[in-house]
């Protein structure tokens, strides 16, 4: 037999009692109600909980999710209107997609007056600004006072991680994680009306990296794909992040004696072979991600 459990609101439960109204049981103990239909034999309970199982449980269970999808996205979407013309928490990253050079997570905390103020300033996806650009704003958002976190995961660390068996995706969630932490800790008991994360990985997944490490999301967390376009604070966050990338590679390209190159194009490929011809590819370990394909591509050229 068939069993599916599925958690819905009060007002749901209400409603799907009035809808099986014929169909009414006993009630088992704890239980809110119990339905018998010709397909299923569906449990309610005080939890939100309801229990599914019989011959054919999707036909009744379909009745129920389709609909609760197409009004929880309404509901969400609504939601997150109302966060992005408020005060809210936003974060992005920078530096995942470059062979060279770390990777930077930045959170910020930007008040409902402070939104036009922004734009105004120019603050918009830092993809779309050139870096001389990046770097003279991150200045005028500091000078702004805006409360902000900054991580920095440096390449080695990066590397050692990546060795343990940690992905990218939970290495981006983990810094997205602690410095929207740091900027709550920060900005207590100023309120904010949700915290809105640049979608890099569905917000599941997101999830179970967090309680991979005994981490939880925060409550009115929102995950939107381009979100740079839409929040003002996740702009604001892409700015700071990719200028403390810019830095942070002006300071490997001095210490190392290379001018390290942004991306990982075929020149990236050329550039490695001269250093591992230079300094053997252990040194890599300081200022790169090996585990990006470009290690192997630079052996032809080696």
């Amino acid at each position: 037999m068939s069993q599916n459990v599925h958690t819905f609101t009060p007002d749901k439960l209400t409603l799907m009692k009035k809808y099986y109204h014929d169909f009414l049981d006993n009630n088992p103990k704890g239980a809110l109600f119990r339905a018998r239909t010709p397909h299923a034999v569906i449990t309610a309970y005080n939890s939100g909980k309801v229990l599914f199982q019989g011959a054919n449980p999707d036909i009744e269970i379909n009745k129920w999710i389709k609909q609760s999808n197409v009004e929880d996205s309404a509901i969400q979407n609504e939601n997150l209107n109302k966060v992005l013309v408020s005060s809210h928490i936003g974060s992005d990253e920078s530096g995942t997609g470059d062979y060279f050079g770390p990777v930077t997570a930045a959170a910020v905390y930007i008040t409902k007056p402070q939104i036009d103020a922004l734009k105004k300033l120019g603050i918009q996806d830092s993809k779309l600004i050139k870096d001389d650009v990046i770097l003279l704003l991150s200045k005028k958002i500091v000078e702004m006072k805006i409360p902000y976190s900054l991580l920095v995961l440096h390449n080695e660390k990066y590397n050692q991680l990546q060795r343990s068996g940690w992905s990218q995706g939970k290495m981006k969630a983990m810094l997205h994680h602690h410095v929207i932490n740091n900027v709550i800790q920060k900005t207590t008991p100023q309120s904010y009306a949700g915290i809105v994360i640049d979608q890099f990985c569905l917000p599941n997944v997101y999830k179970k990296y967090l309680a991979s490490e005994n981490e939880y999301v925060h409550p009115k967390t929102h995950f939107m794909t381009k979100a740079e376009h839409h929040s003002v604070a996740v702009a604001t966050a892409s700015v700071i992040a990719r200028a403390s990338f810019l830095k942070e590679m002006d300071a490997l390209s001095s210490s190392s004696g290379y001018t390290l190159l942004k991306g990982a194009s075929n020149k990236v490929d050329h550039l490695i072979a001269k250093i591992i011809q230079d300094n053997g590819k252990a040194y890599l370990d300081k200022i790169a991600k090996v585990h990006f394909a470009n290690t192997e591509k630079a052996n032809k050229f080696l």
